[in-house]
């Protein structure tokens, strides 16, 4: 009877303890790939909503960015490091000078905008897709604003 009580209590404290040492001692989880974005467009587009949106941010008192910021847009098995540019007139030309380490572009256009602002929005994106740091990128092209009367369907745009 001695016997059984050992393995009874064996198996009742030590498979606890192996499941307490797989769930809680397996140390921090593996580090998730970080990927480095930069993501232009015309003042006003949408560039600052969309990545306040993407890290679950308040829309409210989101302000137009002047210079640049950088946000960690964080998903479950990656991180996007975003590198926002201001579109300012002022601004896009030294919007090459951040280009550098990207991995991708996001590329943001008003859909809404007017046919002056859409083709320098057009320029604007042609020379980001000449750009030798750009040029083999991946390109996400955002056609934002698309719940405004005055809208562009994608194949306008």
């Amino acid at each position: 009877q001695k016997r059984k009580l050992t393995s009874f209590f064996c198996f009742c404290f030590a498979l606890p303890w192996q499941c307490f040492r797989a769930l809680c001692c397996k140390g921090p989880p593996p580090p998730r790939p970080e990927y480095d974005l930069v993501c232009i467009g015309l003042t006003g587009s949408g560039k600052t909503s969309l990545l306040s949106q993407l890290c679950s941010e308040s829309p409210e008192n989101i302000v137009s960015t002047t210079g640049f910021s950088i946000k960690a847009v964080p998903f479950q098995n990656a991180i996007l490091n975003v590198k926002e540019l201001g579109g300012a007139d002022n601004i896009r030309k030294y919007w090459s000078r951040y280009y550098q380490g990207s991995q991708g572009v996001i590329f943001v256009l008003d859909s809404a905008s007017s046919e002056d602002d859409l083709e320098t929005a057009r320029n604007e994106l042609h020379s980001a897709l000449q750009h030798p740091q750009l040029c083999t990128l991946p390109f996400l092209i955002l056609a934002n604003h698309q719940d405004k009367p005055a809208a562009r369907s994608v194949q306008e745009v």
